[in-house]
């Protein structure tokens, strides 16, 4: 249990340090949007292209299209930043660079999945069975959040 008590507090302390440095804080200082708008394109490929590269690109307090300065600078202090309490053995360079790639790649994998959801709900929903549907239409949920 003390292990395992650990590992979900470095986990607790990753995500809101990464939340806080990254999505507040650098944002706001470099004048970034740190949300997700999906895309405006029809094909699958292109979607999906699309929300892997909000990695790299996301849109200024002007609307216009930069580089994410945010999301770089974020996943690589808060990669080092982990290095303070993670145990001797995951404070090594190479480990340090994994959790920052690995930051890189599950932020894209979450992006496909926002741009994707939307459609997913839809197609389950069609599936759904009617008393399902009829006590899911009863139910006070704002619209977006409606399938």
């Amino acid at each position: 249990m003390q292990g395992w008590s650990k590992r979900l507090g470095a986990t607790l302390a990753d995500v809101e340090s990464r939340r806080f440095i990254q999505t507040f804080a650098l944002a706001s200082l470099l004048h970034e949007d740190p949300r997700y708008y999906p895309s405006e394109a029809h094909g699958l490929i292109s979607r999906a292209w699309y929300a892997a590269t909000r990695v790299l690109v996301t849109r200024d307090d002007y609307g216009r299209d930069v580089f994410n300065q945010s999301e770089f600078l974020g996943a690589s202090m808060v990669s080092s930043l982990q290095d303070a309490y993670y145990p001797r053995p995951d404070r090594t360079f190479s480990a340090t660079v994994n959790r920052f790639v690995g930051t890189l790649s599950s932020d894209a994998t979450t992006n496909i999945l926002h741009e994707f959801t939307p459609d997913l709900k839809r197609m389950f929903h069609k599936h759904c069975p009617e008393s399902i549907q009829r006590f899911e239409a009863r139910m006070p949920l704002p619209e977006n959040v409606k399938p």
